[in-house]
C-alpha cells in the first residue's frame, strides 16, 4: 500500500515535531491577525498597532504551537519525554527573532537611531514570553503528553530507491516546483507589500492580502500533495521532513527575492539600514518556511492517514 511507503521518520524528530507546531502556531496568529485588519482592528495608519497585534497574538496562541508539537511527537513515536519537545518548540522562533533584534537594536544604540528600543519595552517583551508564551508552550504540551493513538508505523525493512530516474522526477525539479509555483501566486502582492514595509509607504488592502494568503496555503498543501504522489510513484520512500521543506521552500525563496528586490526598488544605504532589512526579511522568510512547511506537511499526513483507515475498514470487512 501506498501508506506504508512514506514512515522513513526524519532523524531529529523531536526537532521535527517543535517545528510542525510552530508553524501552526503562526499560521494561526497570520490569520488572526488578517481577520483583525479585516475589521479595522489594525491598520497600517496606527502606529505600532501591526506589531503590538502580532506579539499579542503570539502569546496566547502559544498553547496551541506546544500542544500541536507534543501530539504530533506522541502520535509518531509513542515516547513520553514530551519535555524535550514542548522546550524546542518554545524557542524555536523566539530564539532567531531574539538574534536579529538584539543585533539590529545595537547597532541602533551605536548609530545614536530612534529606532532602537527603550529598555522598558524590551523588558515588556522579555515578560511577556516569560510570563505568558513559555508556559502557555509548556501547558499545552502537557495537555498533550497523553496522546496514545498512534497513527504511522516505522517501516520495518528498506526498500531500494531506483537509481536511474530521469531529472524531471528528481529532487532538483521537486524543490524548484515546490519553491517556484506557489511563489507565482504571491509575486503580484508581493510588490506592494515590499514598497510599504520599506518605503514608507501606507497598506490597508487586508481583504486582497487574505486572499492572496488563503490561496498561497491552497496550493502549498496541494503541490505538497502531489510531489508525495510523484515519489511514491515511483516506489521512493521519501522523508517526512522532505515534505515539511517542499512545503515550506517558498520561504527561502521570498528571501532569496528580498535581495532582488533590495538591488531594484530600494536605496537604503548603510549598516543600520542593511541590518534591519536583511535582518528582518529572514526573520519573514523563516515563519513562512515554518507556516507553509506545516500547512503541506498536515496535508499530506492527513491523506496517509485516510489511506490507513480505509485500509483498516477493508481488512475488517
Amino acid at each position: 500500500m501506498a501508506h506504508t511507503s512514506v514512515f522513513s521518520f526524519p532523524e531529529n524528530i523531536t526537532l521535527f515535531c517543535a517545528a510542525v507546531g510552530t508553524g501552526n502556531q503562526l499560521l494561526l496568529l497570520t490569520l488572526s491577525q488578517l481577520a483583525l485588519g479585516l475589521v479595522g482592528a489594525i491598520s497600517a495608519t496606527k502606529r505600532g498597532s501591526i506589531l503590538a497585534g502580532v506579539v499579542l497574538l503570539y502569546c496566547p496562541l502559544s498553547l496551541v504551537g506546544g500542544y500541536a508539537a507534543v501530539r504530533l511527537f506522541r502520535q509518531l513515536t509513542g515516547k513520553k519525554d514530551w519535555m524535550s519537545c514542548a522546550l524546542i518548540t518554545a524557542g524555536l522562533f523566539p530564539t532567531p527573532v531574539a538574534i536579529v533584534f538584539t543585533w539590529t537594536n545595537t547597532v541602533a544604540l551605536a548609530y545614536g537611531s530612534s529606532m532602537a528600543l527603550p529598555t522598558r519595552t524590551l523588558f515588556a517583551c522579555l515578560a511577556l514570553y516569560s510570563l505568558v508564551s513559555f508556559p502557555l508552550t509548556m501547558l499545552g504540551g502537557y495537555l498533550a503528553k497523553d496522546t496514545t493513538a498512534r497513527s504511522t508505523t516505522r517501516m520495518q525493512t528498506s526498500r531500494e530507491i531506483p537509481a536511474n530516474v530521469s531529472w524531471k522526477r528528481g529532487r532538483f525539479s521537486q524543490i524548484f516546483l515546490a519553491a517556484c509555483l506557489p511563489f507565482f501566486s504571491l509575486s503580484t502582492e508581493l510588490h506592494s507589500i515590499f514598497s510599504c514595509m520599506w518605503g514608507h509607504q501606507v497598506y490597508n488592502m487586508f481583504g486582497i492580502l487574505t486572499m492572496m494568503f488563503v490561496l498561497l496555503v491552497a496550493l502549498t498543501c496541494l503541490l505538497t500533495l502531489y510531489l508525495l504522489l510523484f515519489q511514491l510513484e515511483r516506489r521512493a520512500h521519501p522523508l517526512w521532513s522532505e515534505t515539511f521543506c517542499n512545503g515550506g521552500m517558498t520561504g527561502l525563496v521570498i528571501y532569496g527575492i528580498s535581495f532582488s528586490l533590495f538591488r531594484h526598488y530600494s536605496d537604503m544605504t548603510g549598516l543600520l539600514q542593511l541590518s534591519f532589512y536583511f535582518g528582518y526579511m529572514a526573520v519573514v522568510s523563516f515563519a513562512f518556511f515554518l507556516m507553509l512547511g506545516s500547512a503541506g506537511f498536515q496535508c499530506s499526513f492527513a491523506y496517509v492517514q485516510s489511506l490507513q483507515r480505509q485500509e483498516a475498514q477493508g481488512h475488517t470487512k
